[in-house]
């Protein structure tokens, strides 16, 4: 296993990504990708009472046909931050941590961001440091195909890929979560789902997620 992890931009990304963020030294965010959507990049996929509910941000259409990243512009359509906070509220009020989180949380929710990249990075330095992992993010200067020093996997951790075929050397610990009982336990779920249900020892989830074999 290489030191240094590429990782694409990703929204509130599933407890998988953070396992990589957990597991490396620095992790480095492609900014330099076409924008796809239909990814993790403007959608999470929190635990609501009626189950998996996915969340997505409104983009800008671009002008070009194939957009980068890093220009990708969030669009206001749908008062889609409302819609959103509501939605952790209405999924996590009941859960161990909300409260404590809560705050600071919502000031993403209540600030324009205008890129896109620019509102996934701080949310992820955000959790970084909630959970207490400390990768160094770096945002890439290029696209590259094939790179050889790093451990790939811009596309291997997306929301259509079976994500024990993806990603092998993760097995999702189980956790509490509020909706369990009636549920069951909902596996790779955005990473504030975990947050929320367990606090700092999120820490210990992400830990134990990944296969001994690999670390």
């Amino acid at each position: 296993m290489q030191k240094e992890v590429l990782l694409s931009s990703a929204y509130l990304a599933p407890v998988v990504y953070y396992t990589k963020l957990y597991a490396y030294e620095k992790a480095y965010i492609e900014r330099y990708d076409h924008y796809m959507k239909q990814t993790y990049r403007n959608r999470c996929v929190i635990a609501s009472a009626n189950g998996p509910l996915a969340l997505t941000i409104p983009t800008e259409k671009a002008d070009e046909a194939k957009c980068l990243m890093k220009d990708v512009r969030i669009s206001d359509h749908g008062n889609w931050r409302h819609t959103h906070w509501n939605a952790f509220v209405a999924a996590y009020r009941q859960s161990p941590f909300f409260d404590y989180y809560a705050d600071e949380f919502h000031r993403f929710y209540e600030q324009k961001y205008e890129f896109l990249y620019d509102f996934n990075g701080e949310l992820c330095a955000w959790v970084c440091e909630q959970l207490d992992i400390q990768p160094a993010l770096c945002p890439t200067t290029d696209y590259v195909t094939e790179p050889q020093s790093v451990d790939d996997f811009r596309e291997r951790i997306h929301p259509k890929r079976d994500v024990a075929e993806a990603v092998p050397d993760f097995f999702p610990h189980p956790y509490y979560q509020v909706f369990e009982e009636k549920q069951g336990f909902q596996p790779n779920l955005s990473i504030v789902d975990l947050l929320f249900n367990m606090g700092p020892e999120g820490l210990l989830v992400l830990r134990d997620s990944i296969r001994v074999a690999e670390r």
